[in-house]
């Protein structure tokens, strides 16, 4: 706060004193017009144009230069429109030739060159605040292009390595799964069937190797219990709004999550959001999660603002589907009337095809054991 006001004060005094140095005083009310622009100066902050409309009976003065200068590049700086700057610089220059037109007779060329010399002195600093000022706003946007395009590659990243420890653990739990229950069924039946106890406890034993088996090979593949950390879902929301992306989160419903339909509810906001950034950046983003039975999440965007950033691809959506059918949903995608797109997907709350009470753990042949 302190350096501002020792700012302003300084600047009035510099414009004051290059007033007051001035010999040369070509009207009456000259000095005082000029001065009083100085001294105003401060409202330039406020109103650039009120500080610049201060100065012209200055300027006209012929010793209003010093404070139209700076209330010019304050007008550059807060103006956007450019026909207004141009205006104002116009007005500096008739302020600055209409009195010397009025109180003398000076040839067409000397003319010229002081018009020339005006327009340019009032020009300069308007043209030099506007140049500032775009430099900052470029740099700023790309700033913003490239912190979007880093958190852009981290989620691309971090999907991708989701989606190869999906297809390993798919591979492996499809394979070697698909054999172990078959020994834990024809084990099961083999215990309630055969007459012998010693054949019908081995049988049981066969059972329970081969369910604990399948247990520690899916807790070990991360399909049972998740190994791997990420973020809450509104960890990606606040990531997703630092990057740019003008996101809303609605969230409703209490009902506990298994760990692979928390993590897929997690991957679809997450695809959605990395799919916004590089499709249609400048989009509004709406998060609906409602977790109920069933858990219901729909991230839809509208038309994006700016130029897509890439080609439109695809294979994320597709594994994303993938991703949503292993935990027992579905996922639906669709291109939207006004331009933007929606991404919904219907998960089950608790069980899942790789959740650890399903079928495949033999559950029909504990019933037939113990019948």
């Amino acid at each position: 706060m302190v350096k501002p006001v020792l700012r302003e004060i300084l600047t009035v005094a510099v414009t004051t004193g290059v007033v007051l140095m001035t010999q040369d005083r070509p009207f009456e009310w000259s000095l005082w017009t000029a001065i009083a622009a100085s001294l105003l100066l401060p409202l330039r902050l406020r109103w650039p144009w009120l500080a610049s409309l201060l100065c012209v009976p200055a300027v006209a003065g012929g010793l209003g230069w010093a404070p139209a200068l700076v209330a010019q590049y304050r007008l550059g700086r807060k103006e956007k429109s450019i026909p207004i700057q141009v205006f104002w610089v116009l007005l500096m220059t008739v302020a600055s030739i209409a009195p010397v037109l009025m109180t003398q007779a000076i040839p067409l060329g000397p003319l010229l060159l002081a018009t020339a010399f005006a327009f340019g002195l009032a020009a300069a600093p308007t043209a030099l605040g506007a140049l500032i000022t775009t430099r900052k706003e470029l740099t700023q946007s790309l700033y913003e292009t490239r912190r979007a395009r880093a958190a852009e590659l981290e989620a691309q990243e971090t999907s991708a390595r989701a989606a190869e420890r999906a297809r390993i653990a798919r591979e492996i739990h499809d394979a070697v799964g698909h054999h172990a229950t078959l020994i834990a069924v024809e084990s099961a039946a083999l215990a309630a069937t055969a007459p012998d106890t010693a054949v019908r406890e081995t049988a049981l034993r066969l059972r329970a190797l081969a369910k604990e088996s399948l247990s520690e090979m899916r807790a070990a593949l991360g399909l049972l219990n998740s190994d791997t950390s990420y973020p809450s879902l509104q960890e990606l929301i606040d990531r997703a709004r630092v990057a740019g992306v003008s996101v809303t989160l609605s969230e409703t419903g209490d009902t506990p999550l298994s760990p692979a339909v928390s993590r897929a509810l997690f991957r679809v906001v997450q695809e959605s959001l990395t799919n916004v950034t590089k499709h249609a950046p400048g989009a509004a983003v709406t998060v609906t999660v409602d977790r109920a039975s069933p858990v219901r999440v729909s991230v839809v965007n509208g038309p994006g603002d700016l130029p897509s950033l890439g080609d439109r691809g695809g294979a994320g959506l597709h594994g994303l589907s993938e991703r949503v059918r292993l935990a027992g949903g579905t996922l639906t995608t669709s291109y939207r009337a006004d331009g933007g797109f929606s991404v919904s997907a219907v998960l089950p709350p608790g069980k899942s095809k790789v959740d650890g009470q399903d079928s495949t753990f033999g559950g029909g042949a504990r019933d037939a054991a113990t019948a």
